[in-house]
């Protein structure tokens, strides 16, 4: 059989599929539906320093081949999430990524060093896609030196693994990756979503009441694969390729674009257990092709 095991940064996962932060709750929403211990690991929704009720409704909206969201990072905060959240995932087989944010670099420092002092945090991974309030609210990561900021100041704060995730909206995903890289991330996960819009023709407003919101979902598949391959193309970081993979297809394409492991997000808000389904594709897939370990396809794009 084949051997599905990858390793991020030194972190050993039992297969590639881990699920995307912000569509998979604190990782027991979807406990009744399927094993979760059956995946590579989990990614919790974003954890900031202080609770957040997110942004107005409406916030979530479907479009052709996606979905439209502006959930506006709403969670419970960093003390409620490590008294509530992390106990419930006590004995879960698998391995527990923790997705943080904040207004400021301090704030990533100190969320993480919250966060990873905890026995059951395996890696955190930096949502750079927040506004920076010290320089004109614009994303962190949409700037070089921004993300180098961010990322220097979670490194100085935990040992254990630093999963920068990458924003598709700039005008070159590579200077941010070799950013990152540079500042001391272990890991790369791309993409977020991409910047969106869609208008409801009766009234004529936005269907998202901060009228644009981030894509996700098949529609930018195509997208996220490329940015995977350029990126892959310019460091040596392992990376993690997200975006619109709804089934075992999708995710063998990032892993021959050069993705070590994939995340799945909206797939879980059409078919709960579709991870579990990704999985097992892969490994037949991989047996099918006479594949010894996964770790042969990651990159393995014939030129």
């Amino acid at each position: 059989m084949t051997d599905l095991s990858v390793r991020i940064a030194g972190l050993a996962l039992k297969n590639p599929v881990l699920t995307a932060s912000g569509t998979f709750g604190y990782g027991t929403e979807y406990a009744g539906y399927f094993d979760i211990s059956l995946l590579g690991g989990i990614a919790t929704k974003t954890v900031t320093l202080e609770p957040r009720e997110g942004n107005p409704m409406p916030r979530l909206a479907e479009t052709p081949g996606g979905m439209l969201n502006s959930i506006g990072l709403a969670n419970v905060g960093i003390e409620r999430f490590l008294s509530e959240k992390l106990p419930a995932l006590e004995g879960l087989d698998t391995r527990v990524i923790v997705n943080v944010a904040g207004n400021t670099a301090e704030e990533y420092a100190e969320v993480t060093s919250r966060a990873a002092a905890h026995p059951r945090v395996d890696a955190i991974e930096v949502n750079v896609s927040c506004p920076n309030v010290r320089h004109g609210g614009l994303a962190f990561g949409t700037n070089p030196a921004a993300t180098a900021e961010v990322t220097a100041a979670v490194r100085a704060a935990t040992s254990k693994p630093v999963i920068v995730k990458l924003t598709p909206n700039v005008t070159d995903i590579t200077e941010i990756a070799r950013a990152a890289e540079a500042a001391g991330a272990d890991a790369l996960s791309l993409i977020n979503t991409v910047l969106g819009m869609a208008i409801d023709i009766e009234t004529r407003r936005p269907l998202i009441a901060r009228r644009t919101a981030g894509l996700s979902g098949p529609a930018i598949k195509p997208i996220a694969i490329a940015k995977v391959y350029q990126v892959r193309q310019a460091v040596k970081l392992p990376l993690i390729g997200i975006g619109g993979i709804m089934r075992w297809q999708d995710a063998v394409e990032f892993l021959l674009a050069g993705a070590t492991a994939v995340q799945t997000g909206t797939l879980h808000f059409v078919e709960p257990d579709g991870p579990v389904r990704v999985v097992e594709g892969i490994r037949r897939y991989s047996e099918e092709k006479g594949v010894a370990s996964v770790t042969e396809l990651v990159g393995a794009l014939s030129e």
